[in-house]
């Protein structure tokens, strides 16, 4: 957890800035040992600046990116004030990256630590397990092999997320043009036909008047329609985005879906996996790595349960055990079995990256499988569609011409 104090050090001077602690006592007794007397100390999350409204995600691309080139210049012995300026150098064309460097040399350059740096930059939001990763990487000498694992986490995210994005790219198509198809049967073809029973009194079967309601309520109403979906999906982002009880009501609704709770939890399992063996590869002390590797989970649900398993850890007990007793989300009893068998061997690094990369494969196999039956149940739902529109049409034509024999 990161703090920002303001006060007076021992000489008299005014000072600010921020410190990792894991509580706001913890915070202070650290000033106090550096001999800084704060007048302020609070949570850095929890002030409010206009710079904050600029500040913009870094994308998995970018933080990959990042830190295998800084990685790369710190093998080859040169410092991190002068891998960053040779950086600067050969990103002049992408301007809030280049501010991004600029921010972190100005700081590095005062003397500031890379993990100040970052924390102290407002250009981009980073996540947090990645720069307290670094933070712990830089007091342990090993900040080059911490980026280089960062740097292939982050490309292996990446290019799942992308692999996941293309292959939706036809499903999506699939869906828009059965959308449009509809909507031009219903609110244009329907009525051009429909005109043709206005001048018969003949009673109109059950299916073709469903249609034709259908029909005029979408001619009469589609503006509205339209701005409630849009507003509809601004205020759902909105709520998830910035409300926590609403991000953790969804998050845990996703969970309970057939298949995709199971896939979600796959990715969050083994994400979290991942990170918390890089971390201890790292020689980051199994208790505070736990904890940082909590920070990784995206969904709510897991973050919470994790998070209270991660205080149980921190006071002497085990993971496997603190997550069995713990209330809330059933987790796969393989992730648990497996952890238990890690830590009674102390191969929990070993386990739980080999746990991550089934995860990740169980994962690719059920998506294939999904994503090739989508598009046959989207053919069928587009054919049933228009079979109902035809069928409500064709039914009253019927009857008409049977009724002149």
């Amino acid at each position: 957890m990161l703090f920002k104090y303001k006060g007076l050090n021992a000489s008299g001077k005014r000072v600010k800035g921020t410190i990792s602690a894991s509580s706001a006592e913890e915070a202070g007794q650290k000033l106090r040992r550096q001999n800084i007397y704060y007048e302020s100390l609070k949570e850095a999350g929890h002030s409010f600046s206009l710079e904050k409204l600029t500040q913009k995600q870094m994308s998995g691309e970018q933080l990959a990116a990042f830190s295998r080139e800084l990685s790369s210049y710190l093998k080859s012995g040169m410092t991190i004030l002068t891998a960053i300026r040779l950086m600067e150098n050969q990103h002049e064309g992408e301007k809030r990256y280049l501010s991004f460097l600029n921010a972190i040399r100005t700081m590095i350059d005062e003397g500031k630590s890379l993990y100040q740096a970052l924390t102290g930059q407002t250009v981009y939001t980073l996540p947090e397990f990645y720069i307290q990763s670094l933070n712990i990487a830089g007091q342990s000498g090993k900040m080059a092999e911490v980026l280089t694992n960062m740097g292939e986490f982050f490309s292996a995210q990446e290019k799942a997320r992308k692999q996941v994005k293309g292959a939706m790219v036809y499903p999506a198509a699939i869906f828009t043009v059965a959308v449009s198809i509809t909507g031009f049967l219903i609110t244009f073809v329907v009525p051009k036909i429909t005109e043709i029973f206005e001048d018969t009194d003949q009673k109109l079967p059950p299916i073709t008047q469903f249609v034709l309601a259908i029909s005029d309520f979408l001619t009469a109403y589609w503006m509205h329609l339209l701005i409630g979906i849009i507003l509809f999906i601004v205020l759902f982002k909105i709520s998830y985005a910035k409300w926590d009880a609403s991000h953790r009501f969804i998050d845990g609704l996703l969970l309970r879906v057939p298949i995709l709770g199971n896939l979600i939890q796959n990715h969050e399992l083994g994400r979290f996996s991942y990170i918390l063996s890089l971390l201890l590869d790292s020689g980051v002390a199994y208790a505070q790595a736990v904890k940082l590797a909590v920070a990784s989970f995206g969904n709510y649900k897991f973050h919470d349960l994790f998070e209270k398993a991660s205080k149980k850890v921190m006071e002497g007990n085990k993971l496997s055990n603190a997550l069995q007793l713990s209330k809330g989300i059933k987790i796969k009893r393989n992730f648990l079995q497996s952890l238990a068998l890690g830590e009674e061997s102390s191969e929990v690094s070993e386990v739980l990256e080999n746990l991550s990369r089934l995860y990740a494969e169980e994962n690719e196999e059920k998506l294939k499988i999904l994503l090739s039956l989508l598009e046959p149940a989207m053919m069928l739902f587009i054919g049933a569609i228009v079979g109902v529109i035809v069928s409500a049409m064709l039914l009253p034509i019927f009857t008409m011409t049977q009724g002149l024999k």
